[in-house]
């Protein structure tokens, strides 16, 4: 799905059925969800009213993923949250957030840079699908926050020696840290 500067208009018909203004047929969350990790914007306002329901159906698609798929979201930082919204740190909670997520995005690509320039490992047999396993581990950390639109590499298993091996999973367990921390 190509990428816009105009967000996808989704109209919430009073049945609740909502309508792609593009394409002309009724969509689900599942859909919705599915034009967010392919990058596009989407607006959903309701029909009659006008009013813009996006962040609504943005939670309650998130709601829905946590519910039903691997939870992304731990108890603990709900929680954080739920007091951030009744307390006075209210004013806080998104700018926090905003800022977390634009950190992740940042060190995703740093992260990616680094692991193509200035690795002496870049020349080694097998690196690239290495490297697409990475960006797939990123992009699923991070909801699919950047890079959308790419197409998936083929994985295959790089050969390495044990020294290398054991390189690349310390490396990569301190990705996860990091990525765990930024979670908190």
């Amino acid at each position: 799905m190509a990428t816009t500067d105009k967000p996808l208009l989704i109209k919430r018909y009073a049945s609740r059925r909502l309508y792609n203004t593009e394409t002309s047929d009724y969509v689900t969350l599942e859909d919705i969800a599915a034009f967010i990790r392919d990058g596009r914007e989407v607006q959903i306002v309701d029909l009659k009213t006008g009013d813009d329901l996006t962040r609504q159906y943005l939670l309650q698609i998130i709601a829905e993923h946590e519910s039903h798929g691997e939870p992304v979201l731990g108890v603990d930082l709900l929680t954080d949250l739920v007091r951030g919204y009744t307390t006075q740190a209210a004013s806080v909670v998104p700018d926090f957030l905003a800022a977390s997520f634009e950190m992740l995005r940042s060190g995703q690509s740093k992260a990616m840079e680094n692991m193509t320039s200035m690795n002496p490992m870049a020349n080694m047999p097998g690196f690239d699908a290495m490297r697409a396993q990475q960006e797939a581990f990123f992009k699923a950390m991070s909801g699919g926050l950047t890079g959308a639109g790419q197409a998936k590499k083929p994985v295959e298993k790089p050969s390495t020696s044990n020294d290398d091996l054991d390189t690349i999973k310390a490396q990569l367990a301190e990705m996860q840290e990091k990525l765990s921390k930024l979670g908190k």
